[in-house]
């Protein structure tokens, strides 16, 4: 069985293929290579389609929603995803709970848990002490999260964090290990990961 994931990014065809090799990256760093293939499918509501046209015709594989949350979350990811005003998603039949996973408050809350990374990638005039403190990142409201990182990377030879030019090279950096401590979202993504690409 293939495990097929879903996820929120990329918009042209180049950032779409950055997307899908960022994530693919990431997750190689927990999983085996070949266990499970990326699919970018640009936009959030794009992605839940994706998701509900492959669960209709992927019938042998493992298909997974990965999207981000924006916003804080206090029930359970397709809750979530119904609950959210811009979203108002159902859980389609045949889905089950651990099919639909979040980047909380958004993927770039991911890049503050590891800030060796940031701090590497940047280098001369990243301000780490623009960063919050807040050892769990999910508590971090997505806006926050966006001017923290600007704030901390404008004085660098990069210039201040942008989405497609810094984003994806970051996500294909960073430790996972120190993702899943500090997301326990993202944990809860990996022991899924984990347990389906066993078989």
């Amino acid at each position: 069985m293939n495990v097929k994931i879903y996820v929120e990014g990329g918009f042209q065809g180049s950032t779409k293929s950055d997307c899908r090799k960022a994530f693919r990256s990431f997750f190689e760093k927990v999983i085996a290579p070949g266990s499970f293939k990326v699919i970018a499918s640009g936009s959030r509501s794009d992605a839940y389609k994706d998701f509900c046209a492959a669960l209709k015709t992927n019938r042998g594989d493992y298909i997974i929603l990965l999207v981000d949350s924006e916003a804080e979350v206090t029930a359970g990811a397709w809750q979530h995803l119904s609950d959210r005003e811009d979203d108002k998603w159902h859980r389609p039949a045949g889905a089950h709970d651990e099919q639909a996973h979040l980047m909380v408050q958004a993927m770039e809350a991911w890049f503050l848990a590891d800030r060796g990374i940031l701090a590497l990638y940047y280098g001369q005039g990243f301000l780490p002490g623009s960063l919050p403190g807040q050892p769990n990142i999910e508590l971090v409201p997505k806006q926050a999260v966006f001017d923290a990182l600007r704030h901390a990377t404008r004085k660098t030879q990069k210039g201040e964090y942008h989405k497609t030019r810094h984003g994806f090279d970051l996500l294909e950096q960073i430790d996972p290990t120190r993702v899943r401590t500090a997301s326990p979202h993202a944990k809860r993504l990996f022991t899924v990961l984990e347990r389906e690409t066993a078989h």
